[in-house]
């Protein structure tokens, strides 16, 4: 595992691995409290400190509560969602949107132009080929059909007039885990209001902590993509986003191929070159899109833009279990395996 110390405390994100000490439980009467749902075909997990008991619950209930309103909207599956309606309409004439979906496509769209194409919501209609509890994959027939579909360029999205149309008939847009990380985002704005100054929100792969576990920084490992329950990195974190994105997550083995949900939109077909990629930053938009556009670009290009971007920060496994990390993460110390 490597340990990483003498983290750069920059904008308050990460400890420079002092433990301040705890307070003193004469000072406060609360407590931590925590819950877990599964929503949006994932893990929700919240944990927080509340001073008074009924203040905490009250909070856990408004963010579970949250994560049901987002899946309710941006779900695939559900055949009422805003998504759904998309997905269903926008190839024969413009759609609607409300200002949050709205907004989000936008996002999407920065990033789409961002990476040249590496991170694209429009890879769903090849993303819909394959099952993975199945073990089904496409053709190459139909996956070139498919990839004739995908390219952000052709969502069309009229902010003035709030509406959003395909160029091309039989285009898809999926979220996916974008949507987890907009809904850990709105999750801890929701937190910040009711007063909670120390908690940890979890949507799956992504995260996004505020303050720190009172007295010391929150820890989050980097899982080993092979060796399950291990991990190759541990990080202490305050007030920031992390999300990791990795080939073990939903996949299938055939004929020596990994074939997962993580797809290159140029190709239809998921890339080899990476195992694992984490990303520091100071929302879940912006680390959930990122680890898919590095995950696409590889170690190389992929690191390059993250150190193109302020207050962003990666720690990459490629596909020989080798660590690579921004430089950002450290002072000047290199990491040595223990």
């Amino acid at each position: 595992m490597f340990g990483i110390s003498r983290l750069r405390h920059r904008e308050g994100r990460f400890s420079a691995g002092l433990v301040r000490p705890l307070y003193s439980a004469s000072r406060s009467v609360g407590g931590w409290l925590k819950r877990d749902e599964a929503i949006m075909g994932t893990a929700i997990s919240v944990e927080l400190w509340a001073d008074d008991p009924e203040q905490g619950e009250a909070a856990l209930t408004a963010v579970m509560g949250e994560m049901h309103r987002v899946d309710r909207c941006m779900s695939p599956h559900k055949p009422h969602s805003e998504l759904s309606r998309i997905n269903r309409d926008a190839a024969t004439s413009p759609v609607p949107l409300s200002t949050e979906m709205s907004r989000l496509l936008a996002r999407a769209n920065d990033f789409a132009q961002l990476s040249d194409g590496a991170f694209d919501i429009t890879y769903a209609a090849v993303g819909q080929l394959y099952d993975y509890r199945q073990r089904i994959r496409p053709s190459d027939a139909a996956l070139a059909r498919a990839r004739a579909l995908v390219g952000w360029r052709n969502l069309i999205l009229d902010l003035h007039a709030g509406t959003v149309r395909f160029a091309l008939d039989g285009m898809r847009i999926d979220l996916g885990g974008f949507a987890k990380g907009h809904a850990v985002d709105n999750a801890t704005a929701i937190l910040r209001e009711l007063g909670i100054r120390h908690a940890i929100v979890s949507a799956g792969g992504d995260s996004r902590v505020i303050g720190d576990r009172r007295g010391r920084p929150w820890t989050i490992g980097v899982r080993d993509p092979r060796r399950p329950g291990e991990m190759v990195a541990m990080l202490p974190l305050e007030d920031v986003s992390i999300s990791t994105s990795g080939d073990y997550e939903r996949y299938f083995d055939a004929d020596g191929v990994r074939h997962h949900h993580l797809i290159d939109p140029a190709t239809g077909r998921s890339p080899s070159s990476v195992r694992s990629v984490t990303i520091l930053a100071e929302d879940g938009l912006t680390t959930e899109a990122l680890s898919k556009c590095v995950f696409v670009l590889g170690v190389e290009k992929g690191l390059r833009l993250i150190e193109s971007r302020p207050g962003v920060d990666a720690v990459i496994v490629d596909a020989a279990g080798a660590l690579h990390y921004s430089t950002g993460l450290l002072y000047a110390d290199t990491p040595t395996r223990q």
